[in-house]
């Protein structure tokens, strides 16, 4: 089964020590297509890149990851987006970002049919709020109509909420894009949080209720260290995680846990211990700075001992 993960990778400088950088790249649909790739998973990466070195390195870099990229454009004369991690003494991260003429914001405007005609044939699409943000008014509606394609021809696509006010042009805004995705989901991986700043959701039930409204048939709240609510098959669960840890850095914490409980969910698990697996990875890339952890940080038998389970 073939995941599509559309949206946009930056040039990432995350904080270390005192006024200390340290140069990779990331963005939140590439973490998760990396770790759904690390996990067996075949993963394409579909975005805009320039021209210049650094889109050359991005390249490269998922290359070596196991990522297809047959379906990352090439804008000539441009250079990809830029963002600045840092941390606080509780791991928390605040982000700031040089972005306004990244290619990626002009994927759907340059994707050609043949091209859009080969991503509605993929089994799964995954995307964010954040990869809702890139584009415009057309961009989006050219997405909207990729999903309902894609949908037809049997596949599902998953959205993560990941709502980041700083890339809308108001909370308005945000809102109409969202609902109107929303139909054409089929799995849903909003942050609880997220989801509060957006829309308001007094708590877990109101924002169960907007996806269920919408028609989504799978969803998953992510609560951070209290776990996740899952609504799957009429029933509702809630999952905490193995263990509640201090983080060292909570960069990538939702992108992973979609990609462990995706590929949990591609190899077959129920949404329970697809779940687990989700925490098992999300936990360990918390434990270290960054957005991608070393592959040989990576839990073991994350996918096998979620099923045991």
């Amino acid at each position: 089964m073939r995941v599509a993960c559309i949206g946009e990778c930056m040039v990432e400088f995350a904080q270390e020590d005192g006024s200390l950088f340290r140069r990779g790249f990331g963005g939140d649909t590439l973490n998760t297509a990396l770790y759904l790739s690390r996990l067996g998973v075949l993963t394409s990466y579909v975005t805009a890149l320039g021209d210049d070195p650094l889109s050359a390195m991005m390249l490269a870099a998922w290359q070596a990851e196991g990522i297809e990229t047959a379906e990352v454009l090439r804008v000539e004369g441009r250079v990809p987006g830029l963002y600045m991690i840092e941390r606080d003494a509780r791991g928390e991260r605040s982000f700031l970002y040089w972005r306004d003429r990244a290619p990626a914001r002009e994927l759907f405007d340059r994707a050609d049919p043949a091209m859009l005609d080969r991503l509605s044939r993929f089994e799964v699409i995954y995307l964010s709020g954040i990869s809702l943000s890139l584009y415009g008014e057309t961009g989006k509606a050219k997405l909207r109509e990729l999903l309902t394609v894609a949908r037809k021809r049997g596949a599902r696509v998953v959205f993560d909420g990941n709502y980041r006010p700083r890339g809308w042009a108001s909370r308005e805004v945000a809102q109409r894009a969202f609902r109107a995705i929303l139909p054409l989901v089929d799995i849903a991986l909003p942050t609880l949080e997220d989801e509060q700043m957006l829309f308001g959701d007094a708590d877990a039930s109101v924002c169960l209720r907007r996806f269920r409204d919408a028609g989504v048939a799978e969803i998953v709240i992510k609560r951070g260290p209290r776990g996740c609510l899952i609504h799957a098959d009429g029933v509702l669960v809630d999952i905490a995680p193995p263990a509640v840890l201090q983080p060292v850095d909570t960069t990538a914490a939702g992108d992973s846990f979609n990609a462990g409980y995706l590929a949990a969910r591609i190899k077959g698990a129920p949404p329970r211990k697809a779940a687990l697996a989700g925490h098992r990875l999300a936990g360990a890339v918390i434990m270290a700075p960054g957005a991608v952890i070393p592959a040989n940080a990576m839990p073991q038998d994350i996918l096998t001992s979620s099923e045991a389970s």
